[in-house]
């Protein structure tokens, strides 16, 4: 995040003092038919991520973690005034990742919604399917985060650690969108949702997560994952974000405190994202 300090002489997208974002990728191939269909994200040759991937000229994406980046003008979103740039930051990253299947599986009103999880992804998952209209259930391990779930909408909030939960929302939800990154039992999940529900997972175990097939069966369900959104759904919902008020809940850091903040990361030490000030490494 950050303003435009300079444009190449063909850029019209972009004018010096924009205040701009750049998301997880900085190109793909443009010409694919889900490039095409402004999918970026989903580049049948394989978009160029943010971080660590290699750009067209051969070298390697170095990230965000800089005073300065130069990028392609067609992948940097323009970023409302009413959003405060560290609010705005994990917008692109957990906010689309959350908006993106809320989006394409129609959360809105008249549909009950479950987020699975709430950390960085999941608070912002349940931001936006209550601003969509959704009926929203928070499915934690615990209860210790139930205050918050309810401050950002949630009308519900079920402890998955105790099994009782599984046996009064079965058959309840048309969309769960799972959000934690451990191995689940996808059949007890599987199993809260009703006729044509869908099972989305946006957080990525490293391990398989084993499907018994016949869970699927029942009530017709799917079982789907999602990625990113493309450049122009990802502006939309920074619009959208801007029209409702919505923002993630961030800490701010220094640069030289990232090893401390990856540390807390890992202990679940985070309500909810932490947002790196690039300043304090001029």
């Amino acid at each position: 995040m950050g303003h435009v300090t300079e444009v190449g002489a063909e850029v019209t997208k972009h004018a010096t003092g924009d205040r701009v974002g750049v998301g997880c990728m900085v190109n793909s191939c443009r010409e694919c038919d889900n490039c095409q269909a402004g999918q970026e994200q989903y580049c049948l040759k394989g978009n160029t991520g943010t971080y660590a991937a290699v750009d067209r000229d051969g070298t390697v994406t170095q990230g965000g973690y800089s005073t300065h980046i130069v990028v392609d003008q067609d992948f940097v979103l323009r970023v409302p005034t009413s959003i405060p740039l560290e609010a705005a930051a994990p917008l692109l990253c957990a906010g689309i990742t959350t908006y993106s299947p809320l989006a394409h599986w129609n959360a809105g009103p008249g549909k009950k919604v479950a987020v699975v999880g709430m950390g960085g992804l999941g608070h912002m998952g349940v931001k936006i399917a209550v601003a969509l209209g959704a009926e929203v259930t928070v499915l934690s391990q615990t209860l210790s985060k139930k205050a918050d779930g309810e401050a950002f909408g949630a009308q519900h909030y079920d402890a998955t650690s105790d099994p009782a939960t599984f046996t009064t929302l079965k058959n309840s939800f048309d969309l769960i969108i799972n959000t934690v990154s451990a191995p689940i039992d996808m059949s007890a999940y599987l199993g809260l949702l009703r006729l044509d529900g869908t099972f989305v997972s946006v957080g990525a175990p490293p391990e398989p997560l084993p499907v018994q097939v016949f869970s699927l069966f029942n009530n017709r369900r799917s079982f789907a994952g999602s990625s990113i959104g493309g450049i122009a759904e990802t502006q939309e919902m920074l619009d959208f974000c801007a029209e409702r008020g919505i923002a993630p809940e961030v800490e701010v850091i220094d640069a030289g405190a990232v090893n401390e903040a990856y540390e807390r990361v890992l202990k679940s030490d985070v309500r909810y994202r932490f947002v790196i000030d690039i300043d304090t490494l001029r």
